[in-house]
């Protein structure tokens, strides 16, 4: 998506050179519509510039800061070299993913999406993420629930859930643990299977979350929990735990939780 505006004085932004000339250089960026900023020769790279094709080419793609904008004369100043290869990297990341999300969007909503339309559901998106990657992103580990403070339909918030879902690459954590059952009561082994089925959460789990409960060696079972991050993961397993001592408990049987594994000389 391409912004219809301006750009911020201050602000990065992707352009591809268009055009070199002795005194500067002409870039189109790659995220507004119909702008186009002159890079002035002092500011291609630090130092005495002998030919400004030393330093750039046509059709490189380029990560400007934007010194001045002067919508009167439609004049975009921009600097090269006051960017440093660490905003490069990020800008260019940054803008990359938003092409993905761009595709996205086609995906989910078909190549012939209105502008009208586009518009509409990506600035819900702008609005509740910040781009639309990250909303996209969102709603791949959190599912519509990522999307609840937008005014977005139920069936746009359902195929933008299903598109992340099956396109979205997110990070993911694991986490163990280890919770002790033992029970000495009339229910016995059965009173253990019901702790083990209240650990595992008894099919509610959140479809971001998988958790899976293993025996170790008796008395002690393990817990791994994989999650879209630490704070997600480590309550899930805290609740695994909590689940099954409050089953055994009401068991008549004992149980405690710890997160290092017991080896045989304890």
């Amino acid at each position: 998506m391409k912004y219809s505006g301006w750009p911020n004085t201050g602000e990065l932004v992707v352009g591809k050179i268009d055009e070199i000339e002795d005194f500067g250089v002409f870039v189109d960026l790659e995220e507004y519509q119909d702008k186009r900023g002159l890079i002035h020769i002092s500011e291609v790279a630090s130092g005495w510039i002998k030919n400004v094709r030393d330093h750039v080419r046509e059709g490189q793609i380029v990560v400007c800061k934007v010194l001045d904008v002067d919508e009167s004369h439609e004049q975009i100043d921009l600097s090269l070299k006051d960017v440093n290869d660490h905003q490069r990297s990020d800008k260019i990341q940054d803008w990359k993913n938003e092409q993905k999300a761009d595709n996205w969007m086609e995906l989910a909503f078909g190549e012939e999406i209105g502008d009208e339309e586009y518009i509409s559901i990506a600035n819900e998106l702008l609005g509740a993420h910040g781009s639309l990657y990250d909303g996209f992103k969102q709603a791949a580990i959190h599912g519509e629930e990522a999307l609840e403070e937008t005014d977005l339909t139920d069936e746009e918030r359902a195929v933008i859930v299903e598109t992340a879902r099956e396109n979205v690459s997110v990070p993911y954590v694991n986490v163990t643990g280890y919770v002790d059952l033992e029970n000495a009561s009339p229910s016995g082994v059965d009173g253990i299977r019901k702790a083990l089925e209240a650990a595992g959460g008894n099919g509610d789990i959140p479809e971001e979350v998988e958790l899976d409960v293993t025996y170790v060696g008796a008395p002690e079972y393990r817990i791994k929990v994989r999650a879209p991050n630490y704070k997600t993961a480590e309550s899930h397993l805290e609740s695994s735990a909590e689940r099954a001592i409050a089953a055994i408990e009401a068991e008549g049987g004992s149980g405690a939780y710890h997160r290092e594994r017991h080896t045989d000389d304890e």
